[in-house]
């Protein structure tokens, strides 16, 4: 009798659908992750003609909301707070670095003048304020 041998095939895997379900996976997060420059709060920034400065690549960034509420990056503090909080640099390194005031345009003025002036008790050396490109009208 003449049987005839199989031969046997090495097992082959797949990858495709591996490679779909981690296209779904990166295509989900890409969709779903959220990139926020303010913390939760909507801060109307008052508009200017002037110029960009160019930044120091360390700032420290404080938030004044309309209502007066203080943020220091993305946590509400008091001023009180954002004081010890801006000490704790030290006043050398707090020279080097660029204290980023983003108040809304409808604060109010004491507020910003307070903000300021922590910022100059902490011992920073310079102080910009954030404001939106004024659009010309056409």
């Amino acid at each position: 009798m003449g049987f005839r041998r199989h031969l046997q095939e090495s097992p082959k895997v797949d990858l495709t659908p591996m490679i779909d379900v981690v296209f779904l996976l990166l295509i989900f997060f890409m969709i779903s992750t959220t990139f926020i420059e303010r913390p939760g709060l909507n801060i109307d920034l008052p508009s200017s003609s002037s110029e960009q400065i160019k930044l120091n690549k360390k700032e420290v960034q404080v938030y004044l909301a309309a209502n007066g509420e203080i943020y220091l990056q993305r946590e509400k503090v008091s001023l009180d707070e954002l004081l010890r909080h801006l000490e704790h640099f030290g006043s050398v390194a707090a020279k080097k670095m660029t204290f980023v005031l983003m108040a809304d345009k409808s604060a109010r003025h004491g507020k910003v003048i307070q903000l300021m002036d922590t910022a100059k008790m902490a011992g920073f050396g310079s102080l910009a304020i954030a404001t939106e490109k004024k659009v010309e009208d056409q």
